[in-house]
This record gives structure tokens, C-alpha cells and sequence, in this order.
């Protein structure tokens, strides 16, 4: 059986997936991936994900620069959930959020309203064309 095989893919052909770095543990972001991009991911050892919104593939990185090198790709017990875990590139410190931020999970909730607590490091403005 194929490897790709083993994934529960859901009725749209994606599998959830989270990126974590490699070293502090932090959770970068959340995406999706298509059974290509899950392909590509592992024979390019860089992230590939499938933007829902434009309908293709994303290989992270390819417009600001904040490439994933992934170390290992990992799969849930339930085989329905991915896990990379990658060293995010571009910017040091780390940018792995559109918003230019480290981590996609910047919001707090606290007193009944979510509150950012990571600051943007570099403005989004000068990151994307």
C-alpha cells in the first residue's frame, strides 16, 4: 500500500495539518494539505500546503521568503491529522504568520475579548507584493 494511502482524507481530498518548530516546540501554524502537497512535501523536504481560498498549491515561502525546512512529517493516531515538524526560514526571529508574526496562534483570550500578545516583527506590507 502507497503511504498516502494510509491518510484519512476527508470528502474534499485534505488532510488537516499543523507545523511545529523544531527545537522550541512552538505551533506555527495550521493549513491543509491535498495528497500532492503532502507528496511534494516529502520529496522537496520543504512545506507544500493547498490554499483553499485560490485553489492550489502553496509551497511556503514562495511569495515572502519564510520557507519550512521539514525535519519529519508525522501522522496522528487516527491518521487524519499531520504534523510537521520544520525549521521556518526568511527572518530571524522566525516568521511563519502572514500578519508577520512568529506563530499563526498569536491571540489570547482573556476577560471575555481576544487579545495579541507576539509582536509583529516585520510589517506585512514589505512582506507580500
Amino acid at each position: 500500500m502507497d503511504w498516502l494511502d494510509e491518510v484519512k482524507w476527508d470528502a474534499q481530498g485534505l488532510v488537516p495539518v499543523i507545523a511545529q518548530e523544531t527545537g522550541s516546540n512552538d505551533v506555527l501554524m495550521f493549513a491543509w494539505m491535498n495528497r500532492e502537497a503532502l507528496q511534494k512535501t516529502a520529496e522537496l523536504g520543504r512545506a507544500v500546503y493547498f490554499s483553499r481560498s485560490r485553489g492550489k498549491l502553496w509551497h511556503k515561502g514562495e511569495e515572502s521568503g519564510h520557507v519550512q525546512v521539514v525535519h519529519e512529517i508525522r501522522l496522528d493516531c487516527d491518521n487524519d491529522v499531520v504534523l510537521l515538524k520544520v525549521t521556518q526560514q526568511g527572518h530571524d526571529p522566525s516568521i511563519a504568520c502572514h500578519t508577520g508574526r512568529h506563530s499563526c496562534f498569536f491571540s489570547l483570550y482573556r476577560d471575555g475579548a481576544w487579545h495579541p500578545v507576539e509582536p509583529v516583527l516585520k510589517d506585512p506590507e514589505s512582506i507580500y507584493k
